[in-house]
């Protein structure tokens, strides 16, 4: 027997959540072949097999905590067919005994309910029963046949996530509904389990603790302000072809927001600093953190030494950094060192939002949407239509005054607003 252990998890991690296996026990495997999720309080990593052979035991179930180097499972010698074989086997005459089974129940109902039959409500689509509640709702309320939805949980259970893929999709063809039948009395309620009790991952409970500490031990303040992207998306407009043809990715917003940003931190570095104790410690480097919202929860992956990194560069990373992010194959490394982050509620919808700390930094942007509003034109005096976002800078009132933020985040609006001034750093 080989055993299956839980590896080194990176600097300052020493325990993980078992979140999926991806074999079961008789299942053949190969060596290094992923065969079990473990979730830490920043990345989820798949663990392979340590040798060929077939999973012989699972020790260490999905949901419970183990540490660096615990026992979860043992690979055994064999490939594995002959128990598949026997589960198939199985499976088949089980499936054969529940089928004439059926068949008698049937025939047995036919005869009894024939003359009550219209007034029966309708029988339990066999496809809710591999859902929670939540699921229900969600797919009653946009009208998808559950029959079409593929589980993707544990048992073939269909989550949330398979819905929105569905719905995203197309995959799930609306449920067939009756043009000339009479509507039936309404079925009672369902009496059953009316909450659902989903324990929190690890990256959650992670999450929830630092947002609660960076309230309780920063002075946090937000300073607003709005920026006109009507030169921004000029410039995208008549560089985007030349620009994709070049580098092969979008020109998109966020490039000239880190770089924006870049340019503030520099003016006002106590922006850039965090505490430590009774010090200050001033960052002569500027590691970006980007927010990206993944079905796990929110995670910050750095964009490191940004200010030496080019537009195609910094837009090359944020893709290749969110997608890996999403699909959680984020290293350690790549979501620890940032000296300031920014977040953009836009993508959801948020006009305006007051966001909270990245521990230990000392100031968040954050992003909104676009909306075209009323504004005065300051050179024409002119009330003109342009399409403006809210920008809102959350930080650290102990070691930043309100001239530098308030000063670094008019840096950014005003280098948005005149993108020239990224160019001539001015």
């Amino acid at each position: 027997m080989t055993k299956i252990v839980v590896p080194t998890l990176g600097e300052s991690v020493s325990e993980a959540t078992v979140a999926q296996w991806l074999k079961k026990e008789g299942e053949a495997v190969k060596a290094d072949e992923p065969i079990v999720e473990l979730e830490t309080d920043k990345v989820t990593l798949e663990v392979g097999a340590p040798a060929d052979g077939v999973i012989a035991t699972i020790i260490i179930g999905e949901g419970e905590t183990v540490e660096v180097g615990a026992e979860l499972g043992e690979v055994g010698e064999g490939s594995g067919s002959a128990p598949a074989n026997d589960e198939k086997k199985a499976d088949e005459e089980k499936s054969e005994k529940k089928s004439e089974s059926k068949a008698a129940d049937n025939a047995a109902a036919t005869k009894t309910n024939d003359v009550s039959e219209n007034m029966q409500p309708d029988h339990k689509n066999e496809g809710e029963a591999k859902t929670s509640p939540a699921v229900r709702k969600m797919i009653n309320d946009n009208n998808l046949d559950v029959n079409q939805i593929k589980g993707t949980g544990k048992d073939g259970r269909i989550t949330k996530e398979d819905v929105k893929k569905a719905i995203d999709s197309g995959s799930a063809a609306p449920a067939a509904k009756s043009s000339s039948a009479p509507a039936k009395p309404s079925a009672p309620r369902e009496v059953g389990e009316r909450e659902e009790r989903v324990r929190m991952t690890k990256l959650r409970q992670v999450i929830a603790t630092r947002l609660k500490e960076a309230q309780n031990s920063a002075a946090m303040l937000t300073t607003f302000n709005e920026v006109d992207m009507q030169p921004i998306m000029d410039l995208r407009k008549q560089y985007q072809d030349a620009f994709v043809k070049k580098h092969g990715i979008k020109l998109g917003f966020m490039s000239f927001f880190v770089k924006a940003a870049i340019n503030a931190l520099k003016e006002f570095p106590a922006v850039n600093a965090e505490i430590d104790g009774t010090d200050i410690i001033y960052k002569n480097y500027y590691n970006i953190g980007v927010a990206v919202s993944t079905p796990q929860g929110l995670v910050v992956p750095v964009i490191r030494d940004a200010d030496q990194k080019s537009m195609a560069e910094i837009e090359k990373e944020i893709v290749d950094l969110g997608t890996r992010a999403r699909d959680g194959k984020l290293s350690m490394d790549e979501m620890t060192g940032g000296t300031y982050t920014i977040t953009n509620g836009g993508v959801f919808g948020s006009m305006m939002s007051t966001p909270i700390l990245n521990a230990p930094q000392s100031a968040i942007l954050g992003m909104h949407n676009i909306v075209k509003r009323p504004v005065v034109d300051e050179k024409t005096g002119e009330i003109v239509v342009r399409p403006m976002m809210y920008l809102a800078q959350s930080y650290d009132h102990r070691i930043i005054d309100g001239r530098e933020s308030v000063g670094s985040l008019l840096r950014i609006k005003n280098a948005i607003e005149d993108p020239s001034r990224l160019v001539l750093d001015v």
